[in-house]
């Protein structure tokens, strides 16, 4: 099903207002499209405008309240959400600020209070900070806070609803990963492998493809990030493709290595079947308890013995919602996994002196007794199509 049952975010709510009484809060201010839609369901693309600013308050008891552009009541009304307050937006004199503060002003009870917001690694605020400053001076004494990391902590711990949502993701990708050969022929360019792979992603059930990178080369990459271009693949190099493939407003995030006519040379294949087994120690520290700095240094132990030198910066993330979520795999990172929590694995390798490298990437949930792959896993063999 689309979407999911009210219940499911009943449950969030309850245990965002306990963690809330923790942090001593009396409301949530949230601004962002993930943490309004982990509360509400509310999904669509027009936050790719950014004219409009949206908001949702979070009483210490009772349902959110959505404080929105008027553009946005009809479809906020299809979700649980019943209190909808909206302005004509956008408005270059009181863009919402009026209408928030007046909303604050009766969830709180008066002119103080304190609304915690999302302030830790990997949040923002999105809202114009000009309309912030407004917000903090027409209630001087109302204190706004950072929320005590307790939004970031809730949504890295999914429900088996949005596992399920993320398991199938991770199936609509695979699915076109395993249709590579259509669209990787001699004479490629990588402007038309990325155009090539969404379209399959979409005709096996994607909703959109807002992430795609690839990287190739004799010995591997050595971007991992960069745009597509015009050149061309070349017969017997390694070609990497990464995607964040959303269904249902939520992401899969995996890469596969090919290559096309000849495999690579012999110690490209190799570097490559480490970063499989690195994968795999990888998964086998994940379990409830660990730390993700356990996962990276399990990682790390295979592909540099130990020296802790992932040039990517981290061997793994969290993955919901959004592409990349907290927390990250690095050797700073001491979180403890929990039962629910989506991670990819992505170990990656330095192929040559030149700073050639390769990337590998699954995605795994934490269950009650270790973890569990969501990815159809990659064998330690770089896939070969069209074999000469």
């Amino acid at each position: 099903m689309q979407g999911f049952e009210p219940t499911e975010y009943q449950a969030r709510v309850a245990g965002l207002q306990s963690a809330m009484v923790a942090e001593g809060l009396d409301a949530l201010l949230l601004t962002t499209e993930a943490d309004v839609r982990y509360l509400t369901g509310f999904l669509t693309r027009f936050w790719e405008s950014p004219s409009r600013a949206w908001f949702l308050v979070l009483p210490a008891s009772g349902k959110p309240i959505a404080v929105i552009p008027s553009i946005g009541a009809a479809l906020m009304g299809t979700t649980w959400i019943d209190d909808i307050r909206t302005w004509r937006a956008p408005d270059l004199e009181d863009d919402g600020i009026s209408l928030l503060t007046a909303c604050l002003d009766e969830v709180l009870g008066g002119e103080t209070g304190r609304v915690g917001l999302p302030a830790g690694h990997e949040s923002n605020m999105r809202m114009p900070l000009q309309d912030f400053w407004s917000l903090q001076i027409a209630r001087p004494n109302r204190a706004f806070v950072g929320d005590g990391n307790i939004v970031r902590a809730a949504r890295s711990v999914k429900s088996a609803a949005e596992i399920e949502k993320i398991r199938h993701a991770c199936a609509v990708a695979g699915r076109a990963f395993d249709r590579f050969g259509e669209i990787l022929r001699p004479g490629t360019t990588k402007a038309e492998l990325f155009r090539g792979y969404q379209r399959l992603a979409l005709e096996e059930g994607a909703d959109f493809v807002p992430y795609i990178a690839a990287g190739n080369g004799e010995w591997g990459y050595g971007d991992i990030i960069a745009p597509a271009d015009s050149s061309e693949i070349r017969a017997g190099e390694v070609v990497m493709l990464d995607t964040g493939v959303i269904v249902d407003g939520y992401f899969a995030d995996f890469d596969r290595n090919f290559s096309y006519g000849r495999l690579p040379r012999q110690e490209v294949r190799d570097a490559f079947a480490q970063l499989v087994e690195a994968s795999a120690a990888g998964f086998e520290a994940a379990r409830p308890g660990a730390r993700a700095c356990d996962l990276f240094a399990a990682m790390d132990q295979v592909v540099t013995g130990g020296e802790n030198s992932a040039d990517s910066g981290r061997f793994g993330h969290g993955l919901g919602m959004q592409l990349t979520e907290w927390p990250s795999l690095i050797p700073a990172e001491t979180t403890e996994l929990k039962p629910g929590m989506v991670l990819t694995l992505e170990p990656s390798i330095q192929t040559n002196s030149q700073g050639a490298l390769l990337v590998h990437e699954e995605n795994i949930v934490i269950t009650n007794t270790g973890a569990a792959w969501l990815t159809s896993r990659s064998g330690p063999e770089i896939t070969l199509v069209h074999p000469d």
